[in-house]
């Protein structure tokens, strides 16, 4: 396919499948200044699509470094009025919003992590409607990545930037379909292949999952009652339906906060506020991290950990085959949009409300009481590996083995 060709397409699926912008609707784009020729693409495709208006935010990974490394802790522990206004605002008027992936892994790498962690905190506090809407799902919003010279040498350090480029933009365009006649109707399709299993897993209604791997990990992960899995896409309460992330080969459930005990051992690094976390493992106890360590970034891994009581907890636990597309392309990514989407992985942090049945006549309170984590943050984390065996345990004991040897049994 010629490269303009699939700029074209990639916007053009952003705009309808991933955001599935709405005539009228209001669209918060955010995006890196290297992007810009990209951003006007999808821009165009958001207004053709039937965009009232579409808003950039742009970031600059350098220019972030030079105020993480100067500014001091207080400007991070508190966001400008003007931002929370703007933010919460557009959620409450039905707004979309567009995230277009691109930093640099090593962005922030020897800044203090603390100044992050606040920024977390802070944002937390000051985006309070914003949040509440994205729990309820109330709003449309897409997670997609493009290349960055320093992202696709970090990925293949051994090529040329600009052959390291273009192996980037190949590897994206087969993770999110652009390489098929149709990359609208593939995503649709796509969304049907989850349908099946997310059907046969709300139907056993396990009580508990355990993780085996010969790398270490064994834990048993407890289920919320009456729990949702979910995968592929999401529906708005008016029935529009969209794709949060752009890969996504998972299906996900969040647990029970208080029912997670063993160890597990992480199979891929995590790229975290710019730094590397490499070599890491947990250890929980009635649900709660007890212990945990770090070859490589162990600081970065200690505020994530203590940003609140909440991150000390499970938000999610995703099932992802290593037969998958992106596994399959056995690149390291770096990223977590895609790296997530290549083995079975947890979260540390928020759960998520459309994972509890009746949910949405739910206080926040009384969905913490069921077992939902309620926190600042929520990073995932890969645990899957080719060996990983996944057994389903229900209320009587009866089990079933859901994953083996790293794929669906």
């Amino acid at each position: 396919m010629e490269f303009n060709e699939m700029l074209k397409k990639y916007a053009e699926l952003i705009a309808k499948s991933g955001i599935n912008v709405q005539k009228g609707q209001e669209i918060f784009l955010n995006a890196q200044v290297d992007n810009a020729p990209f951003v006007r693409l999808v821009v165009e495709e958001l207004y053709k699509a039937g965009a009232k208006v579409v808003n950039i935010s742009w970031g600059d990974d350098r220019l972030s470094k030079l105020k993480y490394e100067n500014a001091p802790l207080e400007v991070f522990e508190e966001i400008p009025q003007w931002e929370a206004m703007q933010k919460n605002q557009a959620a409450e008027k039905g707004a979309g919003f567009v995230y277009i992936e691109s930093s640099d892994p090593d962005a922030l790498t020897g800044i203090d992590p603390k100044k992050p962690a606040a920024r977390v905190k802070a944002g937390e506090k000051a985006f309070t409607v914003y949040r509440e809407h994205m729990d309820k799902g109330l709003n449309t919003w897409c997670i997609v990545a493009t290349p960055s010279p320093k992202w696709a040498k970090k990925i293949f350090p051994d090529m040329s930037e600009e052959k390291a480029i273009e192996s980037l933009w190949k590897a994206i365009c087969n993770a999110v379909r652009i390489d098929t006649p149709d990359p609208i109707k593939a995503w649709d399709e796509h969304r049907k292949t989850f349908e099946e299993k997310i059907s046969i897993l709300n139907k056993k209604q396990f009580d508990r999952l355990h993780f085996e791997s010969a790398n270490g990990t064994n834990i048993i992960i407890g289920m919320i009652e009456n729990h949702k899995w979910a995968g592929g896409g999401d529906k708005t309460p008016d029935g529009v339906y969209y794709f949060p992330n752009m890969p996504t080969e998972e299906i996900f459930i969040s647990p029970d906060k208080n029912r997670a005990d063993g160890r597990v051992v992480s199979s891929k690094p995590l790229c975290y506020q710019g730094t590397m976390i490499e070599g890491f493992e947990f250890t929980f106890k009635d649900g709660k991290i007890i212990d945990f360590s770090a070859q490589k970034g162990y600081e970065t891994l200690k505020e994530l950990v203590e940003t609140d009581e909440g991150s000390h907890r499970l938000g999610e636990v995703a099932l992802v085959p290593v037969k998958s597309p992106i596994s399959e392309m056995g690149i390291l990514f770096y990223n977590t949009l895609f790296d997530e989407n290549a083995a079975c992985h947890l979260a540390i942090g928020r759960g998520f409300n459309e994972c509890v049945e009746g949910a949405e006549n739910m206080s926040k309170e009384d969905l913490e009481k069921r077992g939902l984590n309620v926190s600042a943050t929520h990073v995932d984390f890969m645990f899957g590996t080719a060996d990983m065996k996944i057994t389903g345990i229900e209320k009587d004991g009866k089990e079933s083995v859901i994953f083996q040897n790293g794929n669906w049994a």
